[in-house]
């Protein structure tokens, strides 16, 4: 059941809100040492062209706008750590009541849009540890008992089940459910499919070598984001000092 829009604590984003907060987010997670961010870092890791989609060409004065409208929704908060830079970090966790896990499910989608299951376990497993689908699916449900999550195919089909957030605006959702229901239907792809039960909804466990290849790529995209960030806090610099 739906929860009552009395007892939210949020209220519906723009995609460029969402793009932000999700950067905001992913950051936190993965670059702490970087965080909180600086606009020049936000505008970095809002275009980076891995782990986004779309693929966006924002600047610093773009950026600060949306900062400010999160700010008035209660979404972010400015800072300053040290010497003039302000700085930003988000307030989702009481914004949105979640916990760690569900935040990093909450980000991946808010950074990519729909996608599957699996695709979705593999991308937030870089913020936060999902030992299997089923812990993911278990995640999924929690959130979309509370609106933050939509499934745009039946939870129980066998396999495939796509997802994404619920912070849409009622209009857009509407036109993301269409846009899948019409992508599924030109894929030939059945309305309904048996019901399975709660137990049997676990996919095989991906090989060895896939394991291993998914954590690599994890820390190389680690890696490039470090550098793009440090690159970020070097321009902030020469800004500061003039340079």
């Amino acid at each position: 059941m739906s929860s009552p829009v009395a007892e939210r604590t949020w209220v519906p984003l723009t995609p460029r809100e969402r793009r932000v907060l999700g950067v905001l987010v992913e950051k936190a997670k993965t670059t702490p040492e970087y965080y909180p961010l600086t606009i020049a870092a936000i505008v970095t890791g809002s275009n980076q062209k891995s782990n986004r989609d779309p693929v966006t060409d924002y600047d610093a004065d773009d950026v600060e706008d949306i900062l400010h409208d999160l700010r008035h929704k209660g979404a972010v908060i400015m800072v300053e750590a040290g010497g003039r830079v302000v700085r930003w970090k988000h307030t989702l966790y009481d914004w949105l009541k979640v916990s760690k896990v569900e935040l990093a499910v909450v980000a991946e989608l808010l950074l990519r849009g729909p996608q599957t299951e699996g695709d979705l376990r593999s991308r937030a497993s870089r913020m936060e540890p999902f030992p299997d689908l089923p812990a993911l699916q278990a995640v999924l449900e929690a959130l979309a008992a509370r609106d933050l999550v939509v499934y745009l195919s039946p939870p129980e089909q066998k396999r495939g089940v796509v997802v994404t957030h619920g912070l849409y605006p009622p209009q857009e959702l509407e036109k993301v459910r269409q846009a899948y229901a019409n992508s599924a239907s030109a894929a030939g792809e059945p309305e309904e499919r048996p019901v399975r039960q709660a137990a049997a909804r676990s996919e095989p466990s991906p090989p060895a070598w896939a394991t291993e290849t998914a954590v690599l790529r994890a820390q190389v995209e680690a890696l490039r984001e470090s550098l793009e960030a440090l690159a970020a806090e070097v321009r902030d610099l020469k800004s500061a000092l003039g340079a």
